[in-house]
């Protein structure tokens, strides 16, 4: 799939994609002319994703070959097992989570796992958990701190799911008791954005020590289509409403609501996964090394100042 805004550069790929066919069935060398198409493409890579849109970096967090969860853990970590169930109402397969070695360090990787297939995203409810999935990552999070190892969790997700059966059996609390829950942890987390990061379904695994997204992710109170249906009354005015929301990397990082831009390659993850999961690894290790010398006391007097901080706006007039 490619995108609209993408189409220059499909273009100049297809190109050279029919010169390299043909330069192997007529056997003339077209290498210059292959060069030269690969300088204008990666040019036109770099002048597309230097100018982009809020509305057009939330399509490409939305990128059906984004990477997703399941092809970062064996290009970020080792030795990962998967730990199973809520102990409560059953295994939700759109939040998954276990052991992990990352540089020698041993830590807890919970994270939003959507799918790439048709069947996958099924299986995985396209990444939207329902209470059984936050009860078990809370879970997951109350052994990591028994056994004293760091959290690290990726978002990646449009929301929790929304259907009746996920209200009846507690949606909301299950949300809010991680929120309480995940503020009082004693060990570091990371929480890491690496594609959508959609509402309460986000933030039930995102309270940290330490926020991080990717370049050409987002994170918002509520999708740019679900707010223009609220304030416009028409789905049509969401790029106006992502303007509006400030939810892309820089926006937040400006506004103090993230720590830090994971940056990625040059035209986005989808291109690129190796790159893209070297970047985040380094970046977990930084950050791993910082908050693990840190005192239990301080780290969670500095986790409360995160997000006490969010939103404490001053006017001009220093009200």
């Amino acid at each position: 799939m490619d995108l609209e805004f993408e189409k220059p550069i499909k273009e100049i790929e297809n190109k050279i994609t029919e010169l390299k066919e043909l330069s192997i069935k007529s056997k003339v060398n077209f290498t210059s002319e292959i060069t030269e198409l690969e300088k204008r493409c990666q040019k036109q890579i770099e002048e597309i994703y230097s100018n982009l849109t809020s509305w057009q970096i939330l399509q490409i967090a939305r990128h059906p070959k984004r990477p997703v969860l399941q092809d970062y853990i064996p290009l970020i970590f080792n030795n990962f097992i998967e730990l199973h169930g809520d102990r409560v109402y059953g295994d939700d397969r759109a939040l998954i989570g276990g052991f992990a070695t990352l540089d020698h360090q041993k830590l807890m990787l919970i994270g939003h796992n959507k799918g790439k297939t048709v069947e996958e995203n099924v299986e995985r409810n396209f990444g939207m958990a329902k209470p059984e999935g936050y009860r078990k990552a809370l879970r997951l999070m109350k052994i990591a701190e028994k056994f004293n190892i760091p959290i690290v969790t990726f978002i990646d997700t449009q929301g929790a799911y929304p259907g009746l059966e996920a209200e009846k059996r507690g949606q909301a609390e299950a949300i809010a008791s991680n929120l309480t829950e995940m503020a009082q942890i004693e060990v570091p987390i990371i929480t890491l954005v690496t594609g959508e990061g959609g509402s309460g379904g986000a933030i039930g695994i995102g309270v940290g020590d330490v926020i991080l997204m990717l370049s050409f992710s987002i994170y918002s109170v509520i999708s740019p289509e679900g707010c223009a249906s609220i304030l416009w009354r028409d789905a049509k005015f969401a790029p106006d409403a992502a303007e509006a929301l400030q939810i892309t990397a820089p926006a937040l990082l400006k506004l103090k609501v993230i720590n830090e831009i994971v940056k990625e390659p040059i035209g986005s993850a989808h291109r690129n996964y190796g790159e893209t999961a070297l970047n985040i690894k380094k970046c977990l290790i930084k950050y791993l090394q910082i908050l693990k010398s840190q005192p239990v006391k301080k780290l969670l007097r500095r986790r409360f100042e995160l997000y006490a901080q969010m939103g404490n706006i001053k006017s001009k007039q220093g009200l």
